[in-house]
């Protein structure tokens, strides 16, 4: 299983660097991850839109989902020939978020798109070659993780990928990058948040990866405050194993 980052930045898309977005590939899979400004036309350096599998947003937030709008024209009205509407798994609200934001005097037929899956706590669905779990996580509204295995179940070991999406410490981060191979976690803030946290420190990164037993952690949306070199020393002397920064076009291997 390969992770290729199509994009990585946080708050907002910089030059050379969209906002969050990966592509997991598998075999004949596609599994387009989160689709923040900018990752639909590094996407398709790699894949046609039409030739996806699937689609999984782990938020609402804008940069992680702001592409599926233009994605919307580039399946219905352009060059594309989608076989039908491609599976689309986001959070409660996904549909009827889109749906608000492209209706011009009158319903968008999203549907017509995406075939719409909602996700909660625990869903473990199967998009091709790739078994992928979701679990709600700590972001001040619905948010998810996601652990992605190749076989009939995301178990620990060799060929588990796990992605925090954005949260604060939680123990559902923990549990869904247990035993994993590797984990892309979000590094957004430079010191810990007072109050409720809904993002992670580079430390509190590598502390939950060495907690969950990760072979090699990735840190990705690393804030404005934060220089990427230094968050991956900060988290890697907290995890205590190999780190790496989510550079845009970066490919890993979950093995």
């Amino acid at each position: 299983m390969e992770l290729t980052v199509l994009g990585s930045a946080s708050p907002y898309a910089r030059p050379g660097n969209p906002c969050s977005g990966y592509l997991v590939r598998h075999g004949g899979t596609a599994l387009w991850m989160d689709a923040g400004p900018g990752t639909l036309a590094e996407l398709q350096r790699h894949v046609r839109p039409d030739r996806l599998d699937g689609i999984w947003i782990s938020h609402l937030h804008a940069d992680h989902v702001s592409d599926l709008l233009t994605a919307y024209y580039a399946l219905l009205y352009a060059d594309l020939e989608p076989s039908g509407p491609i599976p689309l798994y986001g959070p409660p609200g996904t549909a009827d978020r889109l749906r608000h934001f492209l209706s011009n005097q009158g319903p968008s037929p999203v549907e017509d798109a995406f075939d719409m899956r909602e996700l909660y706590d625990g869903r473990t669905d199967r998009v091709g070659e790739l078994t992928v779990e979701s679990r709600a996580v700590e972001h001040g509204f619905p948010a998810f993780g996601a652990r992605i295995g190749t076989g009939g179940r995301a178990e620990a070991g060799p060929g588990v990928l796990a992605y925090s999406g954005d949260t604060g410490p939680c123990p559902a981060l923990e549990e869904l990058a247990e035993g994993a191979s590797l984990l892309l976690c979000e590094a957004d803030l430079d010191a810990p948040a007072d109050g409720e946290a809904v993002h992670l420190t580079p430390e509190q990164a590598g502390e939950s990866a060495r907690k969950a037993g990760v072979g090699r952690l990735v840190l990705t949306h690393v804030g404005p405050s934060l220089r990427p070199e230094d968050a991956v020393v900060r988290a890697q002397a907290a995890f205590g194993g190999p780190t790496s920064y989510a550079a845009p076009g970066e490919a890993f291997s979950a093995s």
